[in-house]
């Protein structure tokens, strides 16, 4: 029988890999299980660059972040969040405008647990335990209608979610939704798994997947631009994950399908002022 920690609930399968757990692993964290290490481990085994692009996924968050506040942008709505690690949204958004608000969204019951440890006595922030499939449960949920005013522009992210869903769940049917719930001059951020310059090892990747909770489904650039249908793609498009607005002091990377993951940011337009509409951002 698996040791189970103390801080582990109770209705955790520990046994069963989970994508969160296994990202918290490759990003040096402490909470998962050896279920999930052992899974993360033979991953690393196969494709020993992993760790690096989950870190660069990362950094891309943090990056889009910082942009969509200078935007203007006050609320945050993360979707499938995982567990807290260090430069979450609020801590980024924050940083840059204090009056900031973000509602965290996980399904995994040790991501949640933790976000809750986090946000304690933090003003501003709170996490709903829902799957972002359940479009109705995250909306509706007290914390999102106490935080976010949905009237007014938010930012959607949807980093490393939507390889997490299956194509018999329609993906870009899933953002079309979130789409019509969110006000002109809102906007949605999206880093998302891809096959294109990596081929047969993301294959690989999928199928070592397959043995946990949340199997992978890689895109392609068209399958990942297909998501931003209605949004205004914000300026480089669908780049891959390193190339999205780097950093001024960072060099420059080669081979950045390395990465094997594509990022962007798009934005609803405003219903009125054509000018305001197309100005290059």
């Amino acid at each position: 029988m698996p040791h189970r920690p103390a801080w582990a609930p109770d209705d955790v399968e520990i046994e069963r890999p989970s994508a969160a757990r296994m990202y918290d692993f490759y990003l040096g964290g402490s909470h998962n299980f050896e279920a999930d290490r052992e899974l993360a481990r033979l991953a690393v085994s196969h494709w020993p660059d992993l760790p690096l692009v989950m870190r660069a996924n990362r950094a891309f968050l943090r990056r889009a972040v910082r942009y969509l506040v200078e935007q203007g942008v006050t609320q945050f709505l993360d979707l499938g969040s995982g567990i807290p690690t260090v430069g979450n949204v609020h801590e980024e958004a924050a940083a840059a405008n204090p009056s900031c608000r973000v509602v965290y969204v996980d399904v995994d019951p040790v991501a949640v647990a933790h976000s809750r440890l986090l946000l304690q006595g933090v003003p501003g922030a709170a996490v709903v335990h829902a799957d972002a499939r359940d479009i109705d449960s995250v909306l509706s949920a007290a914390q999102t209608r106490t935080l976010l005013d949905l009237s007014k522009p938010v930012a959607v992210m949807m980093v490393a979610l939507l390889h997490f869903v299956p194509d018999a769940d329609d993906p870009v049917d899933l953002v079309a939704r979130y789409r019509e719930a969110m006000a002109p001059g809102s906007y949605l951020a999206v880093s998302h798994a891809t096959v294109d310059g990596v081929g047969e090892l993301m294959r690989d990747h999928e199928r070592i997947y397959q043995r946990s909770a949340t199997p992978i489904y890689a895109r392609t650039r068209a399958q990942v631009q297909a998501l931003f249908d209605g949004f205004e793609l914000v300026e480089p498009g669908v780049v891959f994950l390193p190339l999205w607005r780097p950093d001024p002091e960072e060099p420059p990377v080669e081979q950045p399908e390395r990465f094997s993951g594509y990022a962007a940011v798009g934005r609803i337009l405003p219903a009125s002022g054509t000018q305001e509409a197309t100005r290059e951002r």
